[in-house]
């Protein structure tokens, strides 16, 4: 059985968000925590977690969430991988992670998943950036709607995680600079024209360290 992946976003407590990161793991096979830093309350968490028994959003958040301290609300939804990650390995380099999300009518996905192909070897040359990975949302969640996510938006819905330096790169990436840079952003800019709906916030990596220095602080 493939594994599954499940996106959880969870509201913490003013103040208590190091607190929560340093206890997640300990539940769940986690393949990322995040801190938001731009688009989302700073006390918002970001987490993936991948089960290889095929497990639902409501199970994940379960285990996720065994135990609730200073978490004050959660939304979680299964979702599949499409051309990226092929492996379970979680992304441990630090730096600028944006979660975009995207809503694209039914009959413009394989244009869409073809286009992100073609760009991204050219897009993680030029700004030292990596696509950690694309996941298809299956609309099974916890927690009712979730507006940040599309949950409310028809069409197939995506998650698109992207992992860049820096704040710094994240706008040079904006300027393309010379013809090769040029494509990749018109390619990139074409995925666009096929979206109903597009959203976009960064976040910060928690490293495996990071989460075990919180953890003794708790």
């Amino acid at each position: 059985m493939p594994a599954s992946y499940v996106h959880h976003r969870l509201t913490i407590a003013p103040r208590r968000w190091r607190e929560a990161a340093g206890r997640l793991a300990r539940h769940a096979q986690v393949y990322g925590i995040w801190r938001s830093q731009i688009g989302r309350p700073r006390d918002e968490l970001a987490a993936i977690t991948v089960w290889q028994d095929g497990r639902d959003a409501a199970a994940a958040e379960a285990a996720l969430l065994a135990d609730r301290t200073g978490i004050v609300a959660a939304v979680s939804e299964s979702m599949a991988p499409t051309l990226r990650p092929t492996r379970d390995d979680p992304p441990t380099r630090q730096g600028n992670y944006a979660f975009r999300w995207f809503a694209t009518p039914e009959a413009e996905w394989p244009e869409f998943l073809e286009l992100c192909a073609q760009a991204w070897p050219g897009f993680e040359a030029a700004y030292d950036s990596q696509v950690i990975g694309l996941w298809r949302l299956s609309g099974r969640r916890t927690g009712g709607a979730d507006e940040a996510s599309g949950s409310h938006i028809a069409g197939i819905r995506s998650l698109l995680l992207t992992r860049r330096p820096d704040l710094a790169m994240w706008e040079r990436s904006k300027m393309p600079q010379g013809a090769a840079e040029a494509a990749v952003r018109d390619t990139l800019s074409r995925r666009y024209d096929l979206c109903t709906w597009t959203a976009v916030h960064t976040t910060t990596l928690l490293t495996a360290a990071d989460r075990e220095d919180r953890a003794r602080w708790t």
